[in-house]
């Protein structure tokens, strides 16, 4: 694959992370992913499993800004997310998984509504939607999720998922 065909996917990866648009992603886009999630189950932020998430998505972006903010500014542009980021995540996406594992744990133990440490495909697809995806695909990416095809989705399923969609060279993925 041409190299710019990648770094214009993750390019799009990048918009994934900047929940406000802004043109970086920081702490606050972090937040505001927690708070949505929270908002779309009715957890309260206060609540244990609302801290989980808010400490979840602090990792995350601890994590992420490690790697990739490389002036320091605590803001991770475009260009740093495909440059510094990229490169790593790349070389070593159990690295990434373990960065985004706080919080993705998090968000399965808020969608998961009878408490069995997995999901749905249609809890899946009420997290997707929320954290940004296309509405269109969020049914699709959710069922791709459950990858043994038994109608549960587990944590290690998702973090799989979520580092191989972040760092994969294949530009459809």
């Amino acid at each position: 694959m041409d190299p710019s065909e990648y770094d214009a996917k993750i390019a799009r990866r990048f918009a994934s992370f900047d929940q406000d648009g802004n043109g970086y992603i920081s702490r606050e886009d972090f937040s505001a992913a927690a708070a949505a999630v929270l908002a779309e189950f009715g957890v309260t932020a206060r609540s244990l499993k609302g801290q989980e998430l808010y400490e979840g998505a602090e990792a995350f972006w601890q994590g992420m800004a490690a790697i990739a903010d490389r002036d320091g500014d605590q803001h991770v542009s475009r260009e740093e997310f495909v440059h510094n980021a990229v490169k790593r995540l790349r070389d070593n996406s159990p690295r990434f998984a373990e960065i985004a594992r706080p919080f993705l744990d998090a968000v399965i133990r808020i969608a998961d509504s009878d408490g069995d440490g997995v999901v749905t495909p249609a809890e899946a697809e009420r997290v997707l939607g929320v954290l940004g995806a296309e509405p269109s695909a969020c049914g699709p990416l959710a069922a791709a999720l459950d990858s043994d095809g038994d109608g549960r989705i587990s944590e290690e399923e998702i973090v799989q998922a979520f580092a191989a969609y972040f760092t994969t060279p294949d530009p459809n993925s």
